[in-house]
């Protein structure tokens, strides 16, 4: 399997020719989820859920097709019938040839003002590979490999990001909801994660590229 990182929260995973893209929001590349041939979305954010880069990855493959919570299925489900799938906690399913855990139910707390919504995480392969969306949910029961870790957010500081590295003990973290993190201040956050962390812990450019097992 091959892991390439996008802009902010999206990943593109390939494996026996088989594509699958997680969360190709307004930060990613406009092109990012075009040629998967299977789509997961963690959550209605527009970050994390762009609906024109959807449909254009959607009609460049008519046999792509869209997994994610009821929020962001009703409003493409129409548009594809049979090809967008509404997934929660607890289900399990295969999208192009990965097998994939649905882990989580809430979004982070932003603000106790801020009303919080639905937020899945995904679990490929058994543990291959877990995005956790924009939550800091452990997968319980699970040893995670790569954890896609969500490094700065709103809704986070970095005591809780090195927290969340520590419940869910991966073998590598790698960055990702990032956009917002200025160059100045990513090796600070790099050395707190590195020395706290308890794991093999590293970023990738937009683009870059790496072996997940």
């Amino acid at each position: 399997m091959e892991l390439t990182k996008k802009t902010h929260a999206c990943v593109r995973l390939e494996k026996d020719g088989q594509t699958l893209v997680i969360d190709p929001g307004v930060f990613s590349e406009r092109d990012a989820a075009v040629g998967a041939d299977a789509i997961l979305v963690t959550h209605e954010h527009v970050d994390h859920f762009d609906e024109e880069r959807l449909r254009v990855a959607m009609e460049a493959n008519p046999g792509a097709e869209i997994w994610t919570l009821a929020s962001v299925a009703e409003q493409l489900s129409a548009a594809f019938p049979g090809r967008v799938h509404t997934v929660g906690q607890g289900d399990a399913f295969t999208a192009a040839g990965f097998d994939v855990e649905v882990h989580g139910q809430l979004h982070a707390v932003i603000h106790p003002d801020i009303p919080r919504i639905t937020n899945v995480g995904f679990l490929l392969d058994g543990g291959t590979v877990f995005h956790p969306g924009d939550a800091l949910t452990v997968p319980e029961g699970r040893t995670v490999d790569t954890l896609l870790l969500p490094v700065h957010a709103p809704w986070n500081k970095v005591s809780e990001v090195i927290d969340y590295v520590r419940a869910v003990a991966p073998r590598r973290a790698i960055d990702i909801h990032d956009s917002l993190l200025q160059d100045h201040a990513r090796p600070i956050y790099d050395s707190m994660i590195d020395k706290l962390g308890g794991t093999d812990h590293g970023r990738l450019a937009p683009g870059g590229r790496t072996a997940v097992d």
